[in-house]
């Protein structure tokens, strides 16, 4: 029987309607189904961790409740899997969450899944870390780690499911083993069913990013026209035993779904077609066919699999200094002009009034910025409007916080004197998340699933509220 696979979410702050018509379609067609939340990116990690510092209590999906109380009721009832990676930094305080959501529904209690082993901070200096893609070549010292997460596959996930969790909670995991895991687990397939994996994990890969395959990130006005992108729908993949799998979305959702909006997600993030490596199974897509069968329903098909690769991505997150932004506005006559002065004055005046060490970029949004390069060659070659709306955009990074401050101040100082008319400052700081990428053996990586014990949470939760008090 077909599989059903819904999108409630493709990122940390999407819609948190979004799940409502999609629950709704798959209880109304009755098949086999499960809703999977993907909120989950490398900086989303970060900040997860470093909330999970300041309270023990914080860390996962800042949005869960939001996102869960329109959709968990009905998903119990209906026998409909949900699974997230909205663990984030602390997968116990979110499976607490749904724990206390679940006792207001009308079952009372859900049977929940907690998925182990992708944090491997504690073992990081005694692991074969093979450098992928760093800004530095050292691994940052404790004093300044944030996070250090495996990309784990769908086994611990097919694992809890197993046990028979009907919420399945996790940190960081590839977003579209997600959806591969609920495909093991009910068709049974074999973890060296290279091609059925392969086309469980590109059915992920097609609805990770919620509405990118369904006309979200595809409209552009006038050349990719798109339908009713206040109700975009959310896809909904069909799968069968077989690996053939279909896109489309609920009936009477904005949005579309077309061979177009299906091939540029599935190519999105992908470098090598033909060697897409995933945790689960390396995936050729270079026979790949995609046909439109009727008006939102796209089937793809010759997907090909090879074996798992034997090392696992690991991002490593670390403290990066400050960083900051500045910005005012330039408008009416001769606008463009007023703004190119202005990043002259400030590159000027960041020359004696700021350390060489101190990085910064100024951008003139509205006419060159997101092509330009740090120094602004591409604004000083354009040409002048005489008229228009722009606004000039200052990024500073140092180690130390005064740095920052000061080139901003300097933006700020515009106001009366730097040229006419500039208005609307606006400034902020934040420190700045470096990343690094290294490949873990994965026989080094220990994944495991569990079922959610509240008891023992929340000892553990009150023993780091002492040490955290203590520390203080």
């Amino acid at each position: 029987m077909t599989f059903l696979l819904g999108s409630g979410a493709g990122f940390s702050g999407d819609r948190t309607d979004a799940a409502i018509p999609v629950v709704r379609e798959l209880i109304r067609r009755g098949q086999p189904a499960a809703l999977i939340f993907e909120t989950l990116g490398e900086r989303t990690l970060a900040a997860a961790h470093r909330a999970m510092r300041d309270d023990p209590a914080a860390g996962y999906e800042p949005l869960l409740e939001e996102l869960l109380t329109p959709v968990l009721d009905d998903c119990l009832r209906h026998g409909i899997a949900i699974l997230g990676n909205f663990g984030a930094a602390n997968p116990d305080g979110a499976c607490r969450v749904v724990a206390e959501l679940a006792a207001r529904s009308e079952r009372g209690e859900a049977r929940i899944g907690r998925v182990h082993g992708d944090d491997i901070r504690a073992r990081l200096g005694e692991l074969d870390l093979q450098r992928w893609e760093a800004e530095s070549r050292e691994l940052p010292g404790e004093e300044a780690l944030i996070s250090a997460n495996v990309y784990l596959g769908a086994g611990p996930l097919v694992e809890a499911l197993e046990f028979g969790a009907e919420v399945v909670v996790s940190g960081r995991v590839a977003d579209p083993a997600l959806f591969l895991a609920p495909l093991v687990h009910h068709f049974g397939w074999a973890w060296n069913d290279w091609d059925r994996l392969a086309a469980g994990m590109m059915a992920g890969h097609l609805g990770e990013c919620g509405a990118q395959v369904t006309g979200g990130y595809f409209a552009d006005p006038g050349v990719k026209d798109v339908p009713g992108l206040a109700t975009v729908g959310y896809p909904i993949i069909e799968v069968e035993e077989d690996g053939t799998l279909v896109v489309t979305k609920p009936a009477g959702t904005g949005g579309m779904v077309t061979a177009r909006t299906v091939k540029e997600q599935l190519l999105y993030e992908v470098h090598d077609p033909a060697n897409y490596l995933t945790p689960d199974v390396v995936v050729d897509l270079s026979a790949v066919r995609v046909e439109e069968l009727g008006p939102d329903r796209v089937a793809v098909t010759g997907i090909r699999g090879k074996p798992a690769p034997q090392r696992l991505k690991t991002t490593v997150c670390y403290e990066g200094g400050w960083q900051g932004e500045a910005e005012i506005s330039y408008a009416g006559p001769n606008a463009l002009a007023r703004a190119q002065l202005a990043a002259e004055v400030l590159r000027e005046r960041l020359t004696f009034r700021a350390p060489p060490e101190l990085r910064s970029r100024l951008d003139i949004v509205g006419h060159a910025s997101v092509f330009d390069s740090d120094a602004g060659d591409l604004q000083r070659r354009l040409p002048t409007a005489a008229s228009g709306d722009y606004r000039l955009r200052l990024a500073a990074e140092h180690a130390e916080r005064r740095w920052v401050e000061r080139a901003t101040q300097e933006l700020l100082a515009l106001y009366c004197a730097g040229p006419a008319g500039g208005g609307g400052v606006r400034r902020q700081f934040q420190r700045r998340v470096c990343t690094a990428s290294y490949l873990v053996k994965r026989s080094d990586v220990e994944a495991f699933a569990t079922l959610f014990d509240a008891t023992l949470v929340e000892t553990k939760m009150a023993s780091e509220r002492r040490v955290a008090h203590a520390a203080r």
